[in-house]
């Protein structure tokens, strides 16, 4: 392709900056081509931007990764994509630990053989057990890969692949991770054990593709790390290389709709009005809102858009944002995240909304420990933060502007989850609390405004066997020219959508496929 001429011309157009979106963008970039990425919101990077308040910053949607080590696959690809530029390192050897009643709890670490050995001390009488299963997850890791590839081939191949794989795709796709760990495991808090870290890729283990969970856990049995610098430094690595290549970044642009001409893509339409034009257009805002939100009647009937449009968006969450004085590590806080579960039903983890309702799971993480870039200063500020996955149905009354209409009501209600939230932390961590100098909760309407996904589903659709098997998730889609990107086209999570994303930019442009090898 050839730079465009005019301003409002471009070679490509991906709308949405998060991890898919900048991934797509900077690999064409890459190769080439001239790339205009449009984004809703104020600030570029989807959910890994970060924000400061009262001198805390904090990452709104990345924890930890695997995978991103120099010499490991997601690693490699970002130091292509950003010249070198942005750097994941290891937080330690352990980088969760699961709490679960009565006082157990383990610890997950690399590399995978110590973790097995730790749980068959654990589990002493289940040792064979676990070697199953940790064959089944590397077993299901590539069966998801073998997915991922099929979205972005283009027929007959897509089927020819399919075909020839097709045994052990359906084995691991097509069954949830519950049915897969009952087969394997015989006891059952092992089996709860095992199934615990499911809230990195947003499905219960009753309802999630056991693919989706060997491609998840597979990634971070060896080892975990996080961003030198924080989550923001991805946009910082990636976006001088859209414009380098003669390409644009734009944020506080929403785009109302995906224009098309002969039933083929041809450019986008702002809500303010203005028209960008493009023979490609990548959609990274997530299949359901493309199909829902930026494509016209007649393309919503076909079928692959009215099955999109079937899918349910996956879990909510609440966040508590914590801001600490003092020495953190000192008086508790680690490197490695926190799983703290109320029963050994690790599928009874989201929270409904109810006042009385015990919060049977959440999440706590300190991401000053990890960042190796943080700079503490004079009053050795930290920070931390809460999550608690949550029921679209605990906000559903305050959503679609009822928030605005009921302030005192959600402002009440936004006290009493805030309240809660610090309440369970100080039971955790009695030794932090009285270091805790700032705290501001984060809602799911606060997601569902910023990143625009439905009902706050922060992992895109759900994560289903049949979402998995879908023929309706390819990065090509049925419109000419119109194209789909990030989590929805290969699975939740960082890492996932940066796989999602150069698996679209190789549908776009089969070059990219030599960086995937």
């Amino acid at each position: 392709m050839t730079a465009a001429s005019n301003e409002n011309q471009f070679d490509i157009i991906v709308i949405g900056s998060g991890m898919g979106g900048m991934t797509t963008a900077t690999a064409l970039s890459r190769m080439g081509h001239q790339v205009l990425m449009l984004e809703q919101a104020q600030v570029l990077g989807g959910l890994t931007h970060s924000f400061t308040r009262a001198g805390f910053s904090w990452d709104v949607g990345l924890h930890y990764c695997g995978l991103f080590g120099h010499d490991q696959f997601a690693g490699r690809i970002l130091d292509w994509l950003s010249g070198g530029t942005i750097e994941f390192r290891s937080f330690g050897t352990i980088y969760d630990t699961l709490h679960f009643p009565d006082g157990f709890e383990i610890a997950v670490g690399r590399p995978a053989e110590a973790y097995k050995m730790e749980l068959k001390d654990q589990f002493p009488d289940n040792a064979a057990e676990i070697d199953a299963y940790f064959e089944a997850l590397l077993s299901a890791e590539e069966a998801a890969y073998m997915v991922g590839a099929e979205r972005s081939l283009p027929e007959p191949f897509r089927s020819a692949h399919r075909w020839w794989n097709r045994k052990k795709i359906q084995r691991w796709a097509n069954r949830t991770t519950g049915e897969v760990i009952d087969e394997l495991i015989s006891n059952p808090k092992l089996a709860a054990v095992l199934s615990a870290q499911w809230g990195t890729y947003g499905g219960k283990p009753k309802e999630a593709s056991f693919a989706f969970h060997g491609m998840v856990m597979g990634h971070y049995l060896e080892g975990a790390g996080y961003p030198v610098g924080g989550a923001g430094a991805i946009a910082k690595g990636l976006v001088p290389v859209i414009e380098a290549a003669g390409g644009c970044a734009r944020a506080g642009t929403p785009v109302s709709a995906i224009l098309l001409e002969n039933g083929k893509a041809v450019g986008v339409r702002t809500q303010s009005g203005e028209e960008f034009h493009a023979p490609i257009i990548v959609s990274a805002i997530g299949a359901g809102e493309t199909v829902k939100h930026l494509l016209p009647a007649e393309i919503r009937k076909q079928s692959w858009a009215q099955e999109i449009a079937t899918f349910k968006p996956s879990i909510c969450h609440f966040d508590l944002y914590l801001g600490f004085e003092g020495d953190i590590a000192k008086h508790g806080a680690t490197r490695s995240n926190h799983w703290f579960y109320n029963s050994w039903d690790t599928n009874d983890a989201i929270w409904a909304g109810g006042d009385s309702e015990p919060f049977s799971m959440a999440f706590v993480s300190f991401s000053s420990l990890k960042n190796p870039a943080h700079d503490p200063g004079p009053t050795s500020k930290h920070t931390g933060d809460v999550m608690l996955w949550a029921d679209w149905s605990s906000v559903a009354g305050f959503a679609d502007g009822g928030a605005a209409k009921h302030p005192d009501e959600w402002a009440a209600f936004k006290q009493t989850i805030e309240s809660r939230m610090l309440d369970f932390f100080k039971e955790k961590f009695p030794d932090l609390a009285p270091l805790i100098v700032y705290h501001e909760l984060g809602t799911p309407l606060a997601t569902a405004f910023f990143t625009g996904h439905e009902k706050g589903g922060f992992y895109g659709v759900e994560t289903t066997p049949r979402r998995m098997l879908s023929d309706a998730l390819n990065a090509r889609t049925p419109v000419p020219g119109l194209f789909l990107t990030g989590q929805d086209v290969m699975s939740p999570g960082i890492a996932g959508a940066l796989a999602g994303g150069m698996f679209s930019a190789a549908a776009v442009d089969p070059r990219v496929f030599q960086k995937l090898k």
